[in-house]
């Protein structure tokens, strides 16, 4: 490889903002944050989402929709017989 024309590549802080859940990983990010972390001084990203938080990965979009298919049941149902029954 040729020197100086690459990013430098190294350990990287992502702090989910949602959940404060923290992880390392490498990668080539340029940050002016740092954080403490097991003794080490790491670069610190902040992150919005990630699988911690994201609803794909949480199982939280799954609930959502599967609740948007009963109401529209319910509405269709109710149209047919004139009540609804909740429960």
């Amino acid at each position: 490889m040729k020197e100086g024309i690459h990013p430098e590549y190294r350990e990287v802080v992502f702090l989910d903002q949602q959940t404060g859940n923290k992880f390392v990983s490498r990668s080539t990010l340029q940050t002016r944050e740092s954080i403490e972390l097991d003794g080490k001084t790491y670069p610190l990203f902040k992150c919005e989402v990630t699988s911690e938080s994201h609803p794909f990965y949480t199982g939280a979009q799954t609930r959502i929709v599967e609740t948007g298919r009963v109401e529209k049941f319910r509405a269709r149902f109710a149209r047919t017989t004139g009540t609804v029954k909740k429960g």
